[in-house]
């Protein structure tokens, strides 16, 4: 219980400065159109009124927390799953291109990271490219790719997974080669005393020492392979996807619309993040480990 409450308590505390927060924000932002109105109308608000008018603007520069809350209640709860409006089919597309990029980044970043362990000229040569090619901006690589493959014939999953891909491998094999890495000298000497091969050195020392520098990495490449996917879909004029919502909803200046669709990625993020924490939990267990 009291770890629970050690938990929730810094996370409720930080949520509700935040709330404040984007409220004051909202106040300033949303203050200069408000007057114009009021100045144009003749009207002059009480303090009261004019922070309540700031607060409920159809289309504000900064929406409310609780505009959000009510765009994001309507379009996930109101609306058919099913629907072009509903955040749940649009977070639904998005996740389908995040789950393929992030499992062929995955095995990417994992077989990267065995043949910089096992191969000295692979880390010499492949690494610093590797590391290189996280310099190049996302938003200059997604619109040449979707383009590249479009003039063969090939559009929908498979670009947006590719992109997805390209951010989710690199995490990965930095993380796993420096969990590969991770044995101790004298258990590696140890091995060599009983004279294990390479293979079941690997399979027997490196490979469960790296799981848990493998999971760390796979959370930040799940989140990284989110972004790729919704990236992903502002070139390719998709008309579904969390990209696709956000691009409509600059078009046409609903910018509760862009929120309420930026929430429901935070949401996808945090229960991709949740669950390949449970994996690495499982596992561990799995394999013998003792909770901390």
């Amino acid at each position: 219980m009291d770890s629970f409450r050690s938990k929730i308590i810094p996370v409720t505390t930080l949520l509700a400065v935040l709330v404040v927060a984007w409220y004051a924000f909202a106040v300033v932002l949303n203050g200069p159109f408000q007057r114009d109105l009021d100045r144009r109308a003749g009207e002059t608000p009480g303090q009261i009124e004019f922070l309540m008018r700031t607060w409920s603007q159809p289309k504000p520069t900064l929406p409310a927390p609780h505009q959000v809350a009510q765009n994001f209640y309507k379009s996930t709860f109101t609306v058919k799953p099913w629907s072009n409006r509903s955040l749940i089919y649009h977070s639904w597309v998005t996740l389908s291109s995040t789950f393929v990029g992030f499992v062929f980044g995955a095995a990417l970043g994992i077989l990267i990271a065995v043949g910089i362990v096992h191969f000295a000229s692979l880390d010499r040569s492949l690494m610093p490219w590797i590391i290189t090619s996280q310099t190049i901006p996302i938003l200059a690589i997604a619109p040449m790719v979707v383009v590249v493959f479009a003039s063969i014939g090939i559009t929908g999953l498979f670009p947006k997974a590719l992109i997805s891909t390209y951010l989710s491998f690199f995490p990965v094999a930095v993380g796993m080669v420096k969990g590969l890495r991770s044995p101790e000298v004298m258990h590696l000497d140890l091995m060599r005393t009983y004279n294990a091969t390479r293979p079941q050195v690997f399979w027997k020392l490196r490979a469960p020492a790296s799981l848990p520098f493998l999971f760390a990495s796979m959370k930040v490449a799940v989140a990284a392979s989110l972004v790729g996917a919704i990236v992903a879909e502002l070139p390719t004029g998709a008309v579904a996807g969390i990209g696709a919502k956000l691009l409509n909803g600059a078009y046409y200046s609903q910018t509760i619309d862009i929120w309420a669709a930026l929430v429901a990625g935070s949401l996808v993020a945090v229960m991709l993040v949740a669950l390949v924490g449970l994996a690495g939990r499982i596992t561990d267990r799995a394999m013998g480990g003792r909770p901390a």
